[in-house]
């Protein structure tokens, strides 16, 4: 009886589902953990799930393996690291260009701001992201162009085929938001750019100009006047940075007395580009240690010094053969220095190698900014140095959406949060029209 009875049973099921449309009749198909649709892409070559951070459910470590030279295959790959901050497949995604390395897991403003998910790009080639032998000449930025692509494309048909993708960066990052775009401007839905330069040489003039009439005569007085102290004081500085160097195993390229005068002649543009108080610069009656102290603390010593310079290499020849950096003028310290030449920094090329620059690429991006760009916003603080070269927009920019806010007085740590109320209802306002077009 028992048998009668399953067999009945069975009959009675297949006869329901036969009665029932083919819709209907299918079973659910096992839904993939976002874990796995990262690891089903292609060109991933290890994933890891790590703590969740911020806002996000969930966060990965990716690597993705990548061509070092897209127009030459043969050249093979490096492994390129991208974080996964995720939060919803729906929700948009803000893609965080880095200019450099990797910082921080966390959120960025945008993707706190809308509770979003955040892909977070490594540069090529900075940290971890580089092959074990670099070819100098493969980082270019249409190359770092190609990698974003790559890894955004592949990203969204995996995970978020139907969110809007946002790119954003800072500074270098900036840079490299906005090269993405022009080379690929369909790739994301819209752009925001923070404190990003422009440059059309490799020593850009407009930073000398822009150095020489920033802020108040009287301010800029006050600096002058310091980096005057600082000369005036130069033989008591150098003794204390050669102590440093031995303290901190630190050395420079060109020997500690020429680093105390690039450092010097640095100061300038690192006091106004982060916004130093006018009201710390020390008098004239200070020591020779508190002059010293307040140098390094607006300078440091990451610029020059030889170890710094290796881990910044990638920056250095990207600025020095397409997107450009500064120089310093010394005419107006030719007392001290003796000549009027323009200190430059082609002593960070690679060794043994150099490569003239490049104008077309930025210049390229500037035409493409004054004719087709569209839904892009920039963001920049009045007094950073980097303002010099900011992005500057033809008066019809937006009626494309392109969109430029200067927050005053401002420096390079300028964010959306940095402006008035008024004006960050503004700026969301316009980010709030993008993500529901």
């Amino acid at each position: 009886m028992k048998l009668i009875r399953t067999l009945s049973i069975s009959i009675f099921l297949l006869l329901l589902v036969g009665c029932k449309t083919p819709q209907n009749s299918v079973t659910k198909e096992h839904e993939l953990s976002t874990f796995e649709k990262l690891a089903s892409i292609e060109n991933v070559v290890t994933i890891e799930k790590r703590e969740p951070v911020s806002h996000f459910d969930e966060n990965y470590e990716i690597w993705f393996e990548q061509p070092i030279d897209y127009n030459d295959l043969s050249k093979g790959t490096f492994r390129q690291r991208v974080l996964l901050g995720f939060e919803n497949a729906t929700e948009p995604v803000i893609v965080e260009l880095q200019g450099y390395g990797i910082g921080t897991e966390k959120a960025g403003e945008l993707a706190s701001h809308y509770k979003s998910n955040q892909l977070n790009i490594e540069h090529r080639y900075f940290n971890d992201s580089r092959p074990k032998t670099i070819d100098w000449n493969t980082l270019t930025i249409e190359n770092a162009a190609k990698d974003q692509t790559r890894i955004i494309n592949a990203i969204r048909k995996a995970v978020y085929p139907n969110a809007k993708f946002i790119s954003t960066g800072i500074s270098k990052g900036c840079q490299t938001t906005m090269i993405h775009r022009r080379y690929f401007p369909e790739n994301v839905d819209a752009c925001v750019c923070y404190v990003g330069p422009l440059n059309f040489e490799r020593e850009d003039p407009r930073v000398y100009e822009f150095l020489n009439n920033v802020s108040t005569q009287e301010n800029r007085d006050k600096v002058k006047a310091f980096q005057n102290l600082c000369f005036e004081n130069r033989t008591a500085l150098l003794e204390m940075m050669k102590e440093a160097a031995i303290e901190k195993d630190m050395s420079w390229e060109f020997g500690v007395d020429k680093a105390i005068d690039y450092t010097i002649l640095e100061y300038s543009f690192a006091f106004w580009q982060w916004g130093t108080p006018i009201e710390s610069i020390p008098t004239e009656s200070a020591s020779a240690k508190e002059i010293y102290n307040h140098l390094i603390s607006v300078v440091g010593y990451g610029f020059f010094e030889e170890k710094a310079v290796d881990n910044l290499q990638p920056y250095f020849w990207a600025a020095l053969t397409q997107q450009g950096i500064y120089g310093y003028e010394t005419a107006p310290f030719k007392q001290y220095l003796n000549t009027e030449e323009i200190y430059k920094f082609d002593w960070a090329f690679p060794e043994g190698i150099t490569k003239p620059f490049d104008p077309i690429p930025m210049k390229e991006v500037q035409t493409f900014l004054d004719n087709s760009a569209e839904d892009m916003l920039f963001i920049y603080g009045e007094y950073d140095s980097w303002s010099a070269t900011a992005v500057e927009l033809e008066k019809d920019a937006s009626d494309r959406d392109v969109y430029k806010f200067v927050q005053p007085q401002g420096s390079h740590t300028t964010r959306i949060k940095s402006f008035s109320p008024e004006s960050q209802k503004e700026i969301y306002n316009i980010i709030d029209g993008w993500l529901k077009e």
